[in-house]
């Protein structure tokens, strides 16, 4: 029988876990989580609002993890700051109850660990460890796979194959406005760097921001009067939202892409943000980590060694992963080029876009459910 060591218990490696226990509650699996065992410690967590796409949610709700209130979203205006060119994406156009849904990096965090303890409570042979901060090194023994899932943050990362400091970083926090903005999110690309707002749990006034620009400017922004950080907002967004009245929570976090080429070596293979650390421009980071580890999952509880089973892992994540990875890249580097030629190219991409639903539906079905 395989033995799994999970190193890191964020959302993806709570969720794989929860995957191959939900299957097979006498797999022999350790799981390493640096924070403490007291779920406390989330009512003061990240509050980020994380972008939930449709294929996530659904594979969130086959363990029970999904949280019931997450507000949806219905349409996405997507915009150019100071030029032609939008694109509106509708869920009626693709025939789903939402395009995507917002919740707090804290309550996916929460919600998955009370769900892997639900399903570990028939669970013969699970060990989860807390509060571990050491490195855990990879097994000789053929019969064990580790599993890398401490994922972290861009700044505190080690170089990876595919780099790239976008020498920006995004100020996330939330705006309330004068009106109401049920199940609408927006992505508007100005000079600086992407712009969103999706809906918050706070309420149809709030919405979750997401701001990018030059780490000068964020810590700058970060600095001024609230009324100073509002004024500059709406001058960069606009109207559309509405007036806004109130800013919170305001933080920043430095943006860059690090991925692995190989995501399997040996007995050992990385997954979620271990594996590919991406810009926020299309909200895919936790969604392309949530199906790597769910794919995962499915290869390592086929009857097979585990050599053949993460083979398989890897040649069926190739596609997945490049796709996004490319085109969020791509995304993150062309909407920030002041070059003339380019900035036409992006409105006519966004007109054109809005002209032909075919195109825009499979680019729209690929961030809801990846690459297939």
């Amino acid at each position: 029988m395989k033995k799994i060591r999970i190193s890191g218990a964020g959302p993806v490696g709570l969720a794989c876990a929860a995957w191959l226990l939900q299957k097979n509650p006498n797999l022999p699996i350790e799981l390493y989580d640096r924070l403490s065992e007291d779920d406390r410690i989330f009512e003061t967590a990240d509050t980020r609002g994380i972008a939930i796409s449709q294929g996530s949610k659904l594979l969130l709700e086959s363990i029970g993890a999904w949280h019931p209130n997450a507000p949806a979203i219905h349409t996405i205006h997507v915009s150019h700051q100071g030029h032609f060119g939008r694109a509106i994406v509708r869920r009626e156009e693709l025939g789903q109850e939402a395009l995507g849904y917002v919740v707090r990096y804290a309550d996916i965090h929460l919600a998955l660990r009370q769900a892997l303890r639900s399903i570990a409570r028939s669970a013969s042979q699970f060990q989860w460890h807390f509060s571990h901060t050491e490195e855990i090194a990879p097994q000789q023994d053929q019969a064990t796979v580790l599993i890398h899932a401490e994922g972290g943050l861009f700044k505190d990362q080690d170089e990876r194959p595919i780099h790239r400091d976008y020498e920006q970083s995004a100020i996330v926090g939330w705006v309330k406005t004068n009106q109401i903005n049920s199940h609408y999110a927006w992505e508007r690309f100005t000079p600086e760097g992407p712009l969103a707002l999706l809906p918050s749990h706070r309420g149809e006034q709030f919405l979750n921001l997401v701001w990018c620009a030059k780490p000068d400017s964020v810590q700058e922004r970060l600095q001024i009067s609230p009324e100073s950080f509002i004024q500059a907002l709406q001058n960069a967004f606009g109207t559309r939202a509405g007036e806004f009245l109130e800013v919170g929570d305001l933080r920043a976090y430095p943006l860059g892409l690090n991925a692995r080429e190989e995501i399997v070596e040996g007995h050992q293979v990385w997954i979620g943000n271990a594996a590919q650390t991406l810009h926020p421009v299309a909200g895919q980071g936790l969604n392309l980590g949530l199906r790597d580890a769910h794919t995962l999952a499915e290869e390592l509880l086929m009857p097979d060694s585990i050599a053949n089973c993460l083979a398989r892992y890897a040649a069926k994540r190739q596609q997945d992963r490049r796709v996004t990875i490319r085109s969020t890249d791509f995304l993150a580097r062309i909407f920030t080029s002041k070059m003339k030629p380019v900035i036409w190219a992006r409105g006519l991409a966004l007109s054109a876009l809005q002209l032909m639903p075919p195109i825009k539906s499979k680019i729209t079905r690929q961030m809801m459910f990846g690459q297939r």
